[in-house]
């Protein structure tokens, strides 16, 4: 099995170091690790260290020893970011830890005009933090030392901004009469940004779809079955990430 993952602030280049406060917490009184299992410190950014542990100390302070220096990972030729509309309940943090797992580099709420839930004030600084917790936690689960950065919400103007600025840019659309082609055969760039928009339950708007049209994105689908908001967009990711060679 891999070792487990802990975030830290900065990863120590050597020697000894001690993992306290929450992470130190979880380590010693959930995972329960011991002398002698080895553990990877990571700051979510690429940087990370293997480690093996000295001794747990109490119930939140686990001592470390470091055993190879802090190494950095590369980043990937091709990043994929992923707009996903606000979807209803907890099937924000559903998609965005199953895109997490999946590998996907950047996460952006989008507040689509068929959205039902708005973000407004301090319950959308709520969802915003849970979101970014959720692609932690998921990062740490996965055994990853890069977590997607999860931006701030943004408008359809903003999106059609980020679009613009894409090597590729896609909006899935599961009508076949609107869609240029499926996912599966779209000419991929070798190198630069995939920018991939999930709409919401009710689907992206015509005046949406026109907007990141005149953007440079193109419409695509996925397959025959219409996906939930919240699996398209990891759906959409797998594909890609298979497809661009990040899986191989």
């Amino acid at each position: 099995m891999t070792a487990p993952v802990f975030v830290v602030d900065k990863v120590p280049g050597g020697g000894e170091f001690v993992l306290d406060g929450a992470e130190g917490r979880h380590a010693v009184s959930v995972k329960r690790l011991r002398a002698d299992e080895e553990v990877t410190l990571t700051d979510g950014r690429g940087t990370w260290a293997d480690a093996v542990v000295v001794a747990a100390e109490g119930k939140d302070r686990l001592v470390v020893r470091i055993t190879g220096g802090c190494a950095t990972e590369d980043e990937p030729a091709v990043r994929i970011t992923v707009v996903q509309a606000l979807p209803k309940g907890d099937r924000g943090e559903v998609a965005v830890e199953t895109m997490t797992e999946t590998g996907v580099d950047a996460i952006v709420p989008w507040q689509a005009a068929r959205c039902i839930t708005q973000w407004k004030g301090e319950r959308g600084l709520k969802s915003l933090a849970k979101w970014r917790s959720t692609a932690r936690e998921a990062g740490k689960q996965s055994r990853q030392v890069r977590f997607p950065e999860v931006s701030e919400a943004m408008t359809t103007k903003q999106v059609a901004a980020l679009l613009a600025g894409a090597d590729l840019a896609v909006v899935l659309h599961e009508d076949r009469d609107y869609a240029s082609g499926a996912l599966a055969t779209a000419e991929l760039p070798e190198h630069g940004e995939i920018v991939l928009v999930v709409g919401p339950e009710g689907g992206v708007s015509p005046d949406e779809l026109a907007t990141f049209t005149q953007a440079g994105a193109k419409p695509y689908r996925l397959g025959r079955s219409v996906l939930r908001t919240s699996t398209a967009g990891t759906v959409a990711a797998a594909l890609l990430m298979g497809r661009t060679g990040r899986w191989s």
